[in-house]
């Protein structure tokens, strides 16, 4: 089996409870996925930077080799350190971002990395998975060498996965932020979107973007916020109404990142696209039940 490579960003995560108490866990957003397409049997490596030496950077490390993921595509930045977001949620488990991200490793992956190492990885792939997150954080010269190298690769017949997950403290604009993805989508087979991330990127309804997005080839999965999921393919649209959603929701942190670990686990292993919707499904039904944005490997479907 080839390996799936995510690239993206793992940072520190404080969970804050009440009276101000906070716990300390790893998490981001393709990391998320990582993990679970991990757990879900296949073999994934993470393209990241993290600090030297610093207690934060060796957790990440170390969460890397406890869950299977390999690190030869981690680089290690002395004086950097990873990024830090805090979480506070309210009494329906929606939640509200801070954080401190300036000068995190990741921001100078692509002034570190052997590009004639990282494109031949990427040749070898199965899946080569990033998302908006990763577009911002690598900054425009790492989205100019991502783009040479996601072209390259998709052309050797490696599947190419992307949730835009808009982020606007992370552009200067959504115009930017649109560019930079409307840049990588020719080269995609899957697409994974919330309906609020594509009208806030581009504009018009969710609908439209996902159809437009669809002609360039790509199984475009549209996510909204009432569970329902549309699938955009060969110029149908086909929609399956909400189904079951968690016992109790505790936490929507990585709730996205999950559907697409289980949805993209599925594809790969041959599933339908309506039997691989299903099984994110489950699986972020299950995520949403617990704090942080990944769960005790007891608790996986």
């Amino acid at each position: 089996m080839s390996r799936i490579i995510a690239l993206g960003e793992c940072m520190v995560e404080l969970s804050l409870g009440e009276g101000g108490a906070g716990r300390i866990a790893y998490a981001g957003d393709t990391f998320n996925t990582a993990v679970y397409l991990a757990r879900l049997g296949r073999q994934v490596a993470y393209a990241t930077a993290v600090g030297g030496d610093d207690p934060f950077s060796r957790a990440i490390r170390d969460l890397m080799a406890e869950e299977g993921i390999a690190d030869d595509l981690t680089l290690r930045v002395e004086g950097r350190l990873p990024g830090l977001y805090a979480i506070e949620r309210d009494a329906a488990g929606e939640r509200r971002f801070f954080y401190w991200r300036g000068e995190a490793a990741v921001r100078s992956y692509f002034d570190h990395v052997e590009a004639d190492a990282l494109r031949a990885a990427f040749g070898q792939a199965e899946l080569v998975f990033l998302s908006g997150v990763s577009l911002a954080v690598v900054g425009e010269r790492g989205r100019a060498l991502l783009g040479e190298l996601l072209a390259e690769a998709q052309g050797q017949g490696v599947a190419i996965g992307f949730d835009p997950n808009y982020r606007p403290r992370l552009w200067r604009d959504a115009a930017e932020a649109q560019a930079a993805a409307e840049a990588v989508i020719p080269f995609c087979r899957y697409v994974s979107v919330s309906g609020p991330d594509a009208e806030a990127l581009c504009g018009g309804s969710a609908e439209q973007v996902a159809q437009a997005w669809a002609a360039h080839g790509a199984e475009v999965i549209r996510r909204e916020e009432d569970r329902t999921v549309a699938i955009h393919a060969d110029g149908a649209v086909d929609v399956l109404p909400p189904g079951p959603g968690a016992a109790k929701v505790v936490d929507t942190t990585g709730a996205g990142d999950s559907f697409n670990g289980g949805y993209l686990a599925a594809r790969l292993a041959g599933a339908s696209a309506r039997d691989a919707v299903e099984a994110g499904r489950r699986l972020a039904a299950v995520v949403v039940g617990h704090p942080g944005a990944i769960i005790p490997k007891a608790a996986m479907p």
